[in-house]
């Protein structure tokens, strides 16, 4: 899975079959339905411009794309939450991530032994206790994210969900780029031996990526933005 994870980092188009195929060329054998399985287990998931034609979750907890067009000026106006598959030296864990698309800052994180809906929920409530609430925030249509308990948190707090359309490479822009800066700068290169110092390691890169400039907000640095605003 580690390696498959690797690939999708740098080959985001990949489903299947193209990971069956970079996997024989890398001398491992391994049928279409082990593929499919453990791309699931990893959360791995490819990403690709398409129409959305079908709805794969029920319609009642599933929400349009509202942020195509949206102008994006403010702290806390957007959030985007995401979870993705952690490789350790022994065994692996989930990390779900809030960002700040203003800022770049990660508001709320955690780590998880399971894709579990309420671990993603955790995240969202503590993340709104430390720096209060969004005005939307935005996912994919995992199963995570379209389960009844984390849609009528969001409502009852009043914040507006807004959701991919199921496939669409360009509308979790913001949480992909920075599950391409952490795996490629800490949790590929220093695989953890454990739950404690996988955490421990990812709140000390965070602490260093919060005050690092970013390129994508104009050379600003996350925490100047954010906790500025704050």
């Amino acid at each position: 899975m580690q390696i498959m994870d690797k690939h999708i980092l740098e080959e985001p188009t990949s489903g299947i079959l193209t990971m069956q195929s970079m996997l024989k060329d890398k001398g491992i054998t391994a049928g279409y339905e082990r593929v499919r399985r453990l791309m699931r287990v990893a959360n791995i998931r490819p990403i690709y411009p398409r129409r959305h034609l079908t709805r794969w979750r029920n319609n009642e907890y599933v929400y349009p794309y509202l942020l195509r067009g949206l102008k994006i000026d403010h702290c806390n106006q957007v959030w985007e939450i995401d979870i993705t598959y952690v490789p350790m030296a022994r065994g692996f864990m989930y990390l779900t991530a809030i960002i700040d698309v203003y800022s770049r800052y990660i508001v709320g994180w955690g780590l998880s032994n399971s894709l579990d809906a309420a671990n993603c929920l955790e995240v969202v409530k503590t993340a709104i206790k430390q720096h209060g609430k969004a005005e939307i925030i935005k996912s994919d249509q995992g199963i995570q994210f379209t389960c009844r308990q984390y849609v009528e948190y969001l409502k009852e707090q009043q914040i507006t969900i807004s959701m991919d359309g199921k496939g669409r490479a360009l509308d979790n822009v913001y949480i992909e780029r920075f599950w391409r800066s952490i795996k490629y700068q800490y949790i590929h290169l220093f695989p953890a031996e454990d739950g404690i110092s996988l955490y421990t390691g990812i709140k000390q890169w965070l602490d260093k990526y919060h005050y690092k400039a970013h390129q994508g907000i104009g050379r600003c640095k996350p925490s100047e933005l954010y906790l500025k605003a704050a």
